[in-house]
């Protein structure tokens, strides 16, 4: 087999919230090798690369992709046959000067991830290699501490919980298995705690719980509650949370629990948060715009909290640079679909390390069965992974993945020890 692209498919598929989203087919040598379904988010950043819909109500509310669909087919096609399949940074250079703008407006984020994805598995297959040794090479894996997000809340759930995410991190542990069996347990041991207080309702785009709450704080509480409930303590199983505080942003304050909240009331009422709860990390704790915001938390509770930027940072090395210069934050969130292409996501993770920051690899809120994201997180040896609640297809997909990878790479160790 020589290894050539050549030939591109894409259909449109469903995502796990009922929209269209695109999946593209690679051939190689005639050979379908590779096959990539794109994710998509809800609460996204004003930053993020586009993602490529057709607008035209009578189909879909709007949300059709069958334009990216055909710019896979015909544009990105044309432009890759013939490419070597392995030769991801090269596949990604001809797509991006292809679409030639700075956010993939003409050819779209979703058809161009597709495609970069699409490829990187087929160049695994052609060399013969499980996608997180093809993805990670001689470094070898390491199996990523879990973040299962139990208990949903903003943009990810009809409550009245401004936080969008609760998540647990079974932190304390030896293995991958024994790690994910303690956040497992502690998903179900939180159910039991809702529904002996009668608040046991529906769930989540992310699978977690979706309960109406007093205040924000009930629900770190719930989490504690939880943890001890499943048997275990606060110093084997953390608390992370995704604030999503752009979601509730108005350019000037943060509308939470009906008070106006100013940058400096947030770092405060953080910190309580910290030397109250086991809290191991906070996601998007500020706005996406607000980098005085992010700067002073860092500096006043990095040393003790992992400060993660998604909208942050987009995935963008340019957007990381400029957060790097200002200190504020000291993890990076990894969603391939913000920046859209392969190349450009490990471009920015590798910026992200070499200044000693964390990396967390993501799913979005519209996931599929596509599992790539499992295995590019124990190739990258990112060490994190947030791929939602153990329930719901789209996310114990990415869990069954992680617990096959394990049969073969034992390393596994906590980013908080």
């Amino acid at each position: 087999m020589s290894g050539h692209i050549s030939g591109l498919d894409a259909r449109m598929v469903l995502d796990s919230r009922g929209q269209p989203t695109v999946e593209v087919d690679c051939f190689v040598d005639g050979i379908l090798l590779g096959r990539a379904i794109v994710p998509s988010g809800a609460s996204t950043g004003a930053y993020e690369a586009l993602e490529l819909r057709d607008g035209e109500q009578a189909r879909y509310g709007g949300k059709g992709v069958s334009q990216a669909v055909n710019n896979v087919k015909e544009q990105l096609a044309e432009a890759l046959v013939g490419l070597p399949v392995d030769e991801q940074r090269m596949i990604d250079e001809v797509m991006l000067e292809l679409d030639g703008t700075p956010n993939k407006s003409n050819l779209g984020a979703n058809a161009m991830l597709g495609a970069s994805m699409a490829c990187l598995h087929a160049g695994a297959a052609v060399h013969e290699l499980p996608l997180w040794k093809y993805v990670g090479g001689v470094a070898g894996g390491l199996m990523p501490v879990p973040m299962l997000n139990i208990l949903n809340g903003g943009a990810h759930a009809a409550s009245n919980v401004d936080v969008q995410e609760f998540m647990v991190m079974p932190h304390g542990f030896d293995t991958f298995e024994e790690g994910l069996r303690a956040g497992v347990e502690t998903y179900h041991a939180l159910k039991t705690e809702l529904k002996n207080d009668g608040l046991l309702g529906g769930i989540g785009d992310e699978g977690g719980f979706a309960p109406n709450l007093p205040t924000n704080e009930d629900g770190l509480k719930y989490m504690v509650r939880a943890i001890e409930g499943a048997g275990y303590s606060t110093d084997e199983i953390g608390i992370a949370l995704d604030v999503a505080s752009t979601e509730f942003h108005d350019g000037e304050h943060y509308q939470m629990e009906g008070k106006k909240l100013t940058s400096d009331d947030l770092v405060e009422m953080y910190g309580g948060w910290l030397d109250t709860y086991p809290i191991l990390s906070i996601e998007d704790g500020f706005s996406e715009d607000d980098w005085r915001g992010w700067s002073a938390f860092t500096k006043a509770y990095g040393h003790r909290v992992q400060t993660v930027g998604d909208d942050l940072f987009v995935t963008q090395s340019e957007r990381l640079a400029q957060g790097i210069e200002l200190g504020a934050a000291n993890a990076m969130l990894v969603k391939l679909n913000q920046v859209g292409t392969v190349s450009e996501t490990l471009e920015a993770m590798d910026l992200a390390s070499s200044h000693g920051m964390n990396n967390v690899v993501s799913h979005r809120s519209g996931e599929s069965e596509d599992v790539t994201i499992a295995d590019f997180a124990v190739g990258t040896r990112a060490g994190q992974i947030k791929t939602g609640a153990p329930a719901r297809s789209d996310r114990v997909a990415k869990y069954n993945q992680l617990l096959r990878i394990a049969e073969d790479v034992r390393e596994y160790r906590s980013p908080f020890a």
